[in-house]
């Protein structure tokens, strides 16, 4: 089965003979189900009334299992400052973090997950996880272990060249 990518490639390689597709045919096709899984994997999210970035502030403060300052959950949920302030403002505003002023540093606040908003994370990534499961199951388990491994050898080889500074 020929997916979407290779028409692509095979225009570029018409368009200039002998140019090296071989970059854009992974990162091409990791862009191309990027996009498609953004757009299924928001279902369970849309039920709930959350974006996938306001999740992504209930997920982190579900794995550290503790407060979080907000420098801290831009940090755990690769955010922007001025991101996190207004998606938590959003989740207070629905009861779902709670704010906590420092003690000793006024200008400081803690953030964490109220009972409720636990509750909604806690039944969101079970329904998500099945959801994901659902959406690998036509490819068998020992092609998926590859595939992830490979992925975090991208991402690994990324996470070492992009933004890195220039010497």
């Amino acid at each position: 089965m020929e997916d979407v990518v290779a028409e692509v490639l095979r225009q570029w390689q018409r368009a200039y003979p002998g140019l090296d597709v071989g970059p854009t045919a992974v990162l091409g096709r990791i862009n191309r189900c990027a996009a498609l899984l953004q757009q299924a994997a928001d279902g369970p999210l849309e039920r709930a009334g959350l974006t996938r970035a306001e999740f992504d502030i209930l997920g982190a403060l579900r794995r550290v299992g503790h407060e979080l300052t907000p420098t801290q959950l831009a940090r755990e949920s690769y955010a922007s400052g001025a991101a996190v302030t207004k998606r938590v403002q959003r989740l207070t505003e629905r009861g779902l973090v709670t704010r906590r002023v420092d003690d000793r540093d006024r200008r400081v606040s803690h953030l964490s997950l109220t009972d409720a908003g636990r509750e909604l994370i806690d039944e969101l990534i079970r329904d998500l996880t099945a959801h994901d499961r659902t959406l690998l199951s036509g490819m068998p388990q020992d092609r998926l272990d590859s595939l992830a491994a490979g992925l975090a050898e991208l991402l690994g080889t990324l996470e070492g060249t992009i933004n890195r500074p220039v010497a």
